[in-house]
């Protein structure tokens, strides 16, 4: 099949999966992870994995942090808990990870990459709700792009671990431009981040108003590791977290639907 077909093939195929509340008849009956590539220029192109249950309700585009990409056991384990409480995922590299380099792309190929990648979870299941963010370099660059262009039909934004700053320099500049973000924003973050001091991180929280949420993860390093001695361990901190967005996604749904 020609690459360049591939996300039309997808499309074709998620026509079938049932919406929950929407009536249409279910033809899939188990989740399905669909492996493709999409372009970001005309120069590039990216690995994608979807990842749905076969009645999602909503579905979150996924972007990787700055040293591992979609694959690393984390971002696969979180997309798994979604996929079981009913969120589709859309996991993809930046074009950097997918040459195999450590260097992350300027931010304006990042911010392409996320448009492109929030085309694909639309063109997918055009019909689904889209959340969009990531973990670290992900989230913020998610953030960016949003703040620049609204991402089109994006209903919330979700940050796994916001990266505020360097570690040990405590600062706040990374967060100005969430000012010109428009639309409901989560920030999953754990209280021994050292790329997110919550003195800092609680402030632009609170000037954010309405629109933002901090769920704050005790005990929680940027990695989202937890010591022996909080009495929890890390599968049980991401089922949590993944609890934390599903409830936040409905809500957001809840409250787009009284709006209309």
């Amino acid at each position: 099949m020609a690459a360049r077909d591939f996300s039309d093939q997808v499309a074709a195929l998620f026509d079938h999966v049932q919406i929950a509340g929407t009536g249409a008849m279910n033809k899939l009956k188990a989740s399905h992870s669909l492996d493709f590539t999409f372009a970001v220029t005309k120069e590039s192109r990216v690995s994608a994995l979807w990842r749905s249950p076969a009645q999602p309700t909503a579905s979150f585009v996924f972007a990787h942090g700055a040293g591992a990409g979609m694959t690393h056991a984390f971002m696969s384990g979180l997309s798994e808990d979604l996929c079981q409480q009913g969120i589709a995922t859309l996991r993809y590299q930046f074009p950097y990870m997918e040459q195999g380099s450590k260097r992350p792309d300027a931010p304006p190929l990042c911010h392409l990459t996320i448009r492109a990648a929030v085309r694909e979870a639309n063109r997918i299941a055009p019909r689904l709700p889209i959340f969009a963010g990531g973990k670290s370099l992900g989230g913020r660059m998610t953030s960016q792009a949003q703040a620049i262009d609204p991402l089109p039909d994006v209903q919330g934004l979700i940050f796994v671990g916001f990266p505020l700053h360097p570690a040990k320099k405590p600062d706040d500049q990374r967060a100005r431009h969430l000012r010109e973000v428009r639309i409901p924003m989560l920030f999953l973050q754990g209280d021994r981040d050292a790329l997110a001091d919550l003195n800092q991180l609680k402030p632009v929280v609170k000037q954010l108003g309405s629109l933002a949420t901090l769920n704050v993860v005790e005990g929680a390093d940027h990695a989202f590791h937890v010591p022996v001695r909080s009495g929890r361990t890390d599968l049980q901190v991401r089922n949590g977290m993944a609890e934390c967005m599903v409830q936040w996604i409905k809500r957001c749904g809840d409250a787009s639907a009284q709006e209309i």
